[in-house]
């Protein structure tokens, strides 16, 4: 493996040209079993790491052999596992310890094939303010912002008056948006600098911020660079991966529809010349800020030094397995394809399937998996997925679940066909983004390939995360209900749930329910399942004609109205939920936390926006506070979100304290408003 000789180059004493026979997944979820699939077809033995709460997860069932590790954090009990395995190489995937040079190192120490870059690379480019200063100094222009490390807050309040407003906080560790802030004024500065270091050290270990000018209107273009030992270099091509929430990508595609031949060529360059500045080895990703106003303009932001999530549109556009080529890197192998070989075919288009919330800001959510339909099969369609039906999605991972790719011959294709593909997408049990991407996919901004990293946000109130069949989701969840009440096989008459009664029109079976946007009454009168079909009313509303025609486990086929369309659906004694097209809706069967509360101590319920852990109070009982004044702050995956008050008033009570968990809709603290009457009052 390559070994510094200082000054930030790197020489390289080249390993022997043999591939591993066992490699060791230090990774869970869809890159773990993406992994295993292409050390599968190399005729090659994989090993699986689980944590206890992934003892059955889809990544342990997908490699030939499993090995319990306490957390994927810890190094030692990776090394101890790939020993124990016969394990004679380690593949990192991306996220945990990828981009840990100290674990490469023990690795590398420990005689095993790191499959990765060099150590110190890792290291260089992993503090992104280094990195910035590598870049420049080879000529590679960079975003302007803070150039010293270790600044304090203090320090870096005063030099954010050079930088200028409005501008980034962004952690000089890790990377996936995790600790970064947008500020737009000074007065907001202070705080945001607090909670991106809490957050950045929960995530990466190190706090160590620095400041970086906000781009207007940028896009995110990024370049797949690979390496081999040898002194070569070449790059795969652009990706465009402007789509995020939360500076996280949530749909990205190949090529990038902003640039021009001209500028996509100069762009390659670049990224060639940022990988070879650090001694690069292996596949690496070389990110850019482009401004949308200004296409041939662009700066350097950082270099992920690992596999990228949405590395699969660049595989669907060269026909090139990047993991294939990282395993014959890392054993010495000369780079397959020089860059005048390389060929590029079509577009693909990637949107990723998070557990999350996008009607509560995309926070994460939890849950078991119930119900799960993927579009497998389908052609031009490549599904990575770490879920199965059964699988437990709590808070202590990232929340991405899935990734759906589309290619196509041209991008309006590969955007159909992604579209189609996530209406045959069904998650129940678990709240997820695949309803909003749809709706997304299907903006005039996105087809026209108007994008920029604040288009998410600007748009996402117009979009429903649910889509067109709201409505009839709520007649749906009724309709289960009734359904699930219908005994199996003949039965007594008088034990038929069909609201019959002498001498007068059925009696409609009434059912609570507690959506998305409240309390909701539908009525069933009649049998859904069969027996001529139900009416159907929901909150006095019309009635609907329903019918169940065909019923298969969690599959339905049903008419409502003059309308026959395929539904999924699972309930237990908390909720229903009902799904088609890509959309899912949940009826709860009693009020959330968060709607038992409502109108109590005024309004002034302060409630957890997710389940996770409380990192941070800002109030105590008695304090006066204002409109958006910090209350309480909720991590939970990594991520920090902080609870403001919704009035300007007195904190009657706090009701958590740091490292309380909380449940989702939780409440954290009470405000009383001001002129609201207090506690008995009347």
């Amino acid at each position: 493996m390559p070994t510094s000789t200082g000054g930030g180059r790197l020489t390289t004493v080249l390993p022997n040209t043999v591939l591993p026979k066992t490699v060791l997944i230090a990774n869970r979820g869809e890159i773990a079993v993406r992994i295993a699939r292409t050390v599968a077809a190399r005729g090659l033995r994989s090993v699986a790491v689980y944590a206890p709460a992934d003892a059955g997860a889809v990544h342990v069932r997908a490699a030939d052999v499993a090995v319990a590790v306490g957390s994927y954090l810890d190094a030692d009990a990776l090394l101890a596992a790939a020993w124990s395995a016969g394990a004679d190489a380690v593949h990192p995937g991306y996220g945990f310890l990828s981009e840990d040079p100290g674990f490469a190192r023990a690795v590398v120490a420990a005689g095993l094939v790191w499959i990765g870059p060099p150590p110190d690379v890792i290291e260089l480019m992993g503090d992104k303010i280094r990195a910035k200063q590598a870049v420049a100094a080879a000529g590679v222009p960079v975003v302007p912002g803070t150039e010293d490390g270790g600044l304090t807050d203090g320090e870096l309040v005063a030099a954010a008056e050079a930088v200028g407003y409005p501008l980034l906080v962004k952690p000089s560790a890790g990377g996936g948006g995790k600790g970064m802030r947008r500020v737009d004024r000074p007065a907001d500065l202070p705080a945001a600098l607090a909670s991106s270091r809490r957050e950045a050290a929960a995530a990466f270990g190190d706090d160590t911020l620095f400041l970086e000018r906000w781009v207007a209107r940028p896009r995110h273009v990024e370049v797949q660079v690979f390496a081999d030992a040898h002194g070569a270099v070449v790059h795969l091509g652009d990706r465009e991966c402007s789509l995020q929430r939360r500076h996280q990508k949530i749909v990205e595609e190949s090529p990038s529809p902003l640039l021009d031949r001209v500028t996509r060529d100069r762009i390659g360059a670049a990224a060639v010349t940022v990988a070879r500045s650090c001694g690069y080895v292996g596949a690496g990703t070389v990110e850019l800020i482009v401004s949308a106003d200004a296409p041939d303009e662009f700066f350097f932001m950082e270099m992920n030094t690992r596999l990228q999530v949405e590395h699969p549109v660049t595989e669907a556009v060269t026909g090139i397995d990047l993991v294939d080529w990282q395993l014959r890197v890392a054993a010495g192998e000369p780079l397959p394809l020089a860059q005048d070989a390389i060929r590029w075919n079509g577009h693909a288009v990637e949107a990723r399937i998070y557990a999350e919330d996008p009607s509560r800001g995309f926070l994460p959510a939890t849950g078991t998996v119930a119900v799960l339909r993927e579009p497998v099969g389908v052609p031009g369609i490549r599904v990575d997925s770490g879920v199965a039906e059964g699988t437990v999605v709590g808070t202590g991972y990232d929340p991405m679940l899935a990734k759906v790719v589309a290619w196509g011959p041209d991008r309006a294709t590969a955007l159909g066909r992604l579209r189609r593909a996530l209406a045959r997408t069904a998650i129940l049990g678990v709240t997820t983004n695949v309803g909003f991407l749809g709706s997304l996919l299907d903006h005039p901004d996105v087809v026209a390939g108007r994008l920029d990293t604040d288009l998410v946000e600007r748009i996402s109130p117009d979009l429903k995360a649910s889509c067109s069949w709201e409505g009839e989701a709520t007649v749906m969840a009724g309709c289960v209900l009734a359904a699930a009440m219908d005994p199996a096989g003949p039965a007594d008459p008088w034990d038929v749930p069909d609201g019959w009664r002498l001498g007068g029109a059925p009696a409609p079976v009434v059912f609570p329910l507690h959506g998305a946007d409240g309390p909701v009454v539908v009525e069933v009168a009649g049998r859904p399942a069969g027996g001529g079909g139900a009416m159907v009313t929901v909150d006095g509303g019309p009635p609907h004609g329903v019918t169940i025609v065909d019923a298969d486990g969690a599959d339905l086929t049903v008419t409502i109205g003059a309308s026959t369309a395929r539904w999924v659906q699972w309930s237990d004694d908390e909720a229903v939920w009902v799904g088609r097209g890509g959309g899912a809706w949940r009826f709860g069967r009693r009020p959330s936390v968060a709607a038992e509360g409502a109108g109590r101590d005024g309004g002034g319920r302060a409630i957890s926006p997710m389940p996770g852990t409380v990192v941070a109070v800002y109030t105590t009982a008695g304090e006066r506070v204002t409109v958006g004044q910090p209350l309480v702050a909720v991590e939970a995956m990594k991520m920090e979100h902080v609870v403001r008050s919704d009035a300007a008033g007195i904190v009657k009570d706090v009701l958590v304290q740091v490292g309380t968990a909380v449940a989702l809709d939780q409440p954290l603290a009470i405000v009383q408003p001001d002129g609201a009457a207090p506690e008995g009052a009347g």
